[in-house]
Order: structure tokens, then sequence, then C-alpha cells
């Protein structure tokens, strides 16, 4: 070979090339070693700041790539791994601090250390956390929906949000401004069936909240209309003194869930005397004694009569 000319660049080149090749097989091939990555923990405690104010080294031995164990020491003393834990792993200590065992740990470390890495064992065996307290308050969640039905189609109960209520945290002088908060609008349209869905909170500017999406439930239900005519009973009333009603009878418009289990025939629609004590002028209101199985509403007409006792 001739040394002083182009063989020996030739010669540097595939030594150069050879050395790239045996580098990248052996960084490919899967090692045993050490691995500690900083952790800052993340966590809906109530009360408490949703972001520990300290980050915490979890030592690990893992099975994992060179490429890996590399790159993890490179990183070393750099920003903390946000890892948002959850609250039942959050073990209470003294006023703000919180631990997290290494039972709780394997949960987590594909978070911790990546996809990539087999833990072996946590050498750490228990991390501590200070979450500091903030200003809260506990606050009712309003539904903000607009729902249309089918015909013969309607709600059977109002919209269910679940949790009905979350905790606020802010300054005070914001928490003193809000008294509930509101779901971003819920819309469905032409329902004859249940409906159910996740649904995000309206947003605050300044605050935030210990839950970000509410679950919700609307019941549907199908009904059939239904009119008859009853006759008016008196009750309480007392013995010996005869009532006269303008009119006697009523028509009952009903719906009822689909298909009927009861007969409204059976249904009894009574005035009442202490309506007629409270009355200036004799017109008691038309109630039903009992509401039939199946009834979802109903209405009067008229919705009242005169009434007039006679000895």
């Amino acid at each position: 070979m001739n040394i002083s000319g182009r063989d020996l660049a030739v010669f540097l080149l595939a030594l150069l090339l050879a050395f790239v090749v045996w580098l990248i097989h052996n960084l490919s091939l899967r090692y045993n070693d050490y691995l500690s990555v900083p952790v800052q923990a993340h966590a809906n405690l109530n009360g408490h700041s949703s972001v520990s104010s300290n980050s915490t080294d979890v030592v690990a031995r893992c099975r994992t790539t060179g490429y890996k164990v590399i790159l993890t020491n490179l990183k070393k003393g750099r920003r903390p791994v946000g890892v948002k834990f959850s609250p039942s792993v959050m073990h209470k200590g003294d006023e703000d601090l919180f631990y997290v065992t290494s039972a709780d740990l394997q949960n987590y470390s594909h978070l911790i250390f990546g996809d990539d890495v087999t833990v072996e064992y946590f050498v750490s065996d228990t991390l501590y956390f200070r979450f500091p307290q903030e200003q809260h308050k506990k606050v009712p969640v309003h539904p903000v929906y607009t729902v249309t039905y089918r015909p013969q189609y309607m709600n059977d109960g109002e919209l269910a949000v679940y949790p009905d209520s979350v905790i606020v945290y802010g300054e005070p002088y914001q928490l003193e401004l809000i008294d509930k908060v509101y779901t971003k609008p819920i819309r469905h349209h032409d329902l004859d069936r249940n409906v159910q869905g996740l649904v995000s909170l309206e947003t605050v500017r300044g605050v935030r909240f210990s839950e970000n999406e509410i679950h919700y439930i609307l019941d549907v239900i199908r009904y059939v209309e239904m009119t008859v005519s009853r006759q008016v009973v008196p009750m309480g009333f007392p013995e010996g003194k005869q009532v006269l009603m303008l009119p006697s009878s009523v028509e009952v418009k009903c719906r009822c869930a689909f298909p009927l289990v009861s007969n409204l025939e059976d249904m009894e629609m009574n005035i009442l005397y202490e309506d007629f004590q409270y009355s200036l002028s004799g017109l008691c209101p038309v109630r039903m004694k009992e509401a039939p199985r199946g009834l979802i509403d109903y209405e009067c007409s008229p919705v009242g009569v005169e009434c007039i006792i006679e000895d």
C-alpha cells in the first residue's frame, strides 16, 4: 500500500466506517445499568397546589439500550420530568408533605424512564413531594345544554352531571366572585334514546379547577298522551257540610311512559279543605291524590274549581 498516496485516505475512511458500525451495533444492544431521573409530581390534591414545589431523583436498575443509557446520563442536571400521579397513590405525610412508595412507582415507570426501558427494581424506596396549600372553594357545576327530541320523546328528569361540584383554586379576591362554574355548551338534536358523554368546563382566567372534564347523563323516554275526564272529589271538609263545585269534573291531559302500565281510570282528582280555607274567592286548585305508575306529568283543565259550602 502506498501510504503517501490515495490509499491512506481510503484506509482511514474504512477504519472510521468500521468504528461507526461497531459503535452503532454496541449501542443498539441492551444492557443492565442504574438510571437516575429527576421527577416533579403533578396531582389533583384537595386544598393543595397541583404541582410539587420540589423534585426527587428516581433511581432504578433498568435494562435498556446503550443509546438510552448515554442519553439519560447526558440529561443529568436538566429540568425534571413531570409525572401526573393519581391522588390514590399520594400518601399523606406531615402538613404539605406527600410520598409515593416504590410499589406504586411500577405503574409510572414508562412515564419516568420511557417506553423502551424495563425496570428490574427501584433503588429509591420512597419519593417525597411537597404540595403547598392553596386558597380553594367548592362550587356547584351548572350544565349548559340545548336538547331537542323526536315526536313523542322527552327527557326523564334533568340532565345530571358527575361530579356535580368542583374545587376552585385561586386568589381570595377571585374566589369571592365565583359561586358556580359552567360547562361548555352541550347540544343534542332529535333524541330518541339516552345520551351521555364528557364535556369540558368553561375556563376562568387566573384560577384552576380540580376537574377539567365532567361526565353528563340525560335519560330519554317515549311517552303517549291521553285525556280523561274525572270527577273532582273534596277531601278534608267538615262532616255534615255539602260542598258544591263549579265545575264538578275536569279534563286531565296525561303524559305517560310507553308502554302503559296503569289504568288512568283509577286516577282520583281532589280539592283540599286547607286550600279552601286560604282562598279568598273560593277557587281551589285541583290536585291528584296519587299518581299512577308510569305517569310523567299532567295538566288539568280547568286548573281550579270554585267551591261553595252549604250548611
